[in-house]
């Protein structure tokens, strides 16, 4: 293909959002393992011959996109109250 990918990690998409105003994180991983967790993907994704680019882990970034049609939510309602 010739492409490449930008590899951000990302803490908000296991955010539950079922009450209050701001989302809770406490099923999140902890930094370590997310931390772990983000550069195997990163290896397992050069290791395949794909460019890589990273993001700067735990860190605020300006990332620019253009994001035409796809969503980054995850929704799950298995959760019930």
């Amino acid at each position: 293909m010739g492409g490449a990918i930008l590899a951000v990690s990302q803490f908000t998409l296991l955010g539950d959002c079922r009450k209050g105003r701001r989302p809770s994180f406490v099923a999140a991983a902890r930094p370590e393992e997310a931390n772990g967790l983000y550069r195997s993907f990163v290896a397992e994704v050069a290791g395949q011959g794909v460019v890589v680019q990273e993001g700067r882990f735990q860190q605020h970034m300006d990332v620019e996109r253009v994001n035409d049609g796809p969503v980054t939510l995850q929704v799950d309602s298995r959760k019930r109250r």
